[in-house]
């Protein structure tokens, strides 16, 4: 229906323009002192549809032409993208360059000058990948976020975190929410670096982030609680006060609370020490802390037994805690509780230190047979372990 209707209006115009044309007697006088030109109407009008028909063509040749450039960068960008997924990193480099060359278009230059300077640097060439990602964080502003983070993920990868670092404060200081993916590059950073306080403020804000496994947000502080609690391990006053900042549920994690009292215990601080593992075996009979239990020598040996005691009440038949007691009353003289109590431990769990522990008792108590027997079996124990191992 459309095209009949363009039709009728076509043949009513082309009857229009005969009819003037036929019935019009006018003309037109073009002065161009000392020159004059005279031109029928007529004439002058298809002189006039001539150059309107020719100028039209000429700009329907020069767009054709700008479309030409546009579908060549395309194909390109298409086949270069292509490329670099199937890894194939020489080819993606020399189409996504090319391509980045011949586009117009900021978006599309900078999204090629990405992919060619990723492919360079799958081939460890990283002058070329340097170059690229220059010509990528010229397109200002449409390639400068882009280009920062290619730049700050490739330089992490070949180990530069202090490179990285800075190309990610030069995307900060354009201001803005940041995404989850480059905050964590930034989290990699921290890491390498060994930032363990900025490692544990990134943490506070990708806890947040729904895309972020809480699993791995707590493995990550925890790493960055015992990095900085080995590093505040060679002053008394600098880890009590790193403890001290920790949360109560950090402080219920038997891992930091033994490298923190076995810190504290090395410098001298078996108060401390004393109070922190009591602390965790209040919540736990985590392993160590019960083992790290008969290191810490407070001076108040009868206390450590009362308390030991409480938590073998509360888990009963724990093989270390029966070995913790039974070391205690060893150091505090109890002969008989201390044989009891390392003998059940014995019984449940035989192993290189209830051996150890009933070696030294018999050896205190003149009994050298015994202590050679259970030294023997300990060395046993050892030497099927390394076996094992």
């Amino acid at each position: 229906m459309k095209l009949v209707l363009w039709v009728l209006a076509l043949l009513a115009a082309a009857a229009v323009i005969v009819l003037t044309a036929y019935y019009n007697t006018g003309s037109v006088l073009f002065t161009v002192p000392p020159y004059k030109v005279e031109l029928a109407f007529n004439t002058f009008v298809l002189i006039l549809l001539f150059a309107f028909i020719l100028f039209y063509a000429l700009l329907r040749a020069l767009s054709g032409l700008s479309g030409l450039r546009s579908r060549k960068v395309e194909q390109l960008t298409r086949s270069g993208l292509k490329a670099f997924f199937e890894t194939r990193y020489d080819r993606a480099v020399a189409l996504a360059e090319k391509a980045a060359r011949l586009a117009d278009r900021q978006t599309i230059k900078v999204l090629n000058a990405v992919v060619a300077a990723r492919s360079a640097h799958q081939q460890r060439n990283y002058a070329l990948r340097d170059r690229l990602l220059a010509v990528a964080r010229e397109q200002a502003p449409a390639g400068r976020a882009l280009a920062l983070i290619a730049e700050a993920e490739l330089l992490l990868d070949e180990g530069r975190h202090g490179d990285a670092l800075a190309a990610l404060q030069s995307l900060y200081s354009t201001g803005g929410l940041q995404s989850t993916a480059v905050l964590l590059l930034e989290l990699k950073a921290r890491q390498m670096a060994g930032n363990w306080d900025a490692v544990l403020e990134l943490t506070k804000v990708l806890v947040n982030r729904p895309a972020v496994d809480r699993t791995l947000i707590d493995e990550l502080r925890f790493r960055a609680h015992l990095e900085n609690i080995r590093k505040n391990a060679k002053d008394i006053a600098s880890l009590r006060k790193y403890w001290g900042s920790l949360s109560y549920r950090e402080k219920l994690d038997g891992r930091l609370a033994v490298a923190a009292a076995r810190a504290l215990i090395f410098l001298g601080d078996n108060a401390t020490a004393q109070k922190i593992i009591e602390n965790g075996l209040d919540a736990q009979p985590y392993p160590e802390l019960v083992t790290l239990y008969a290191d810490c020598k407070s001076g108040v040996v009868s206390w450590q037994i009362q308390r030991a005691e409480s938590w073998l009440a509360k888990y009963p038949n724990n093989a270390g805690l029966l070995l913790t007691l039974g070391r205690l009353c060893t150091y505090g003289e109890l002969w008989g509780k201390a044989q009891s109590y390392l003998e059940a431990s014995l019984s449940i769990e035989p192993g290189y230190p209830v051996h150890l522990a009933l070696a030294q008792l018999f050896e205190k108590l003149g009994k050298q047979e015994a202590a050679s027997e259970h030294y023997r079996k300990g060395l046993d124990f050892a030497l099927k372990r390394i076996g094992t191992a």
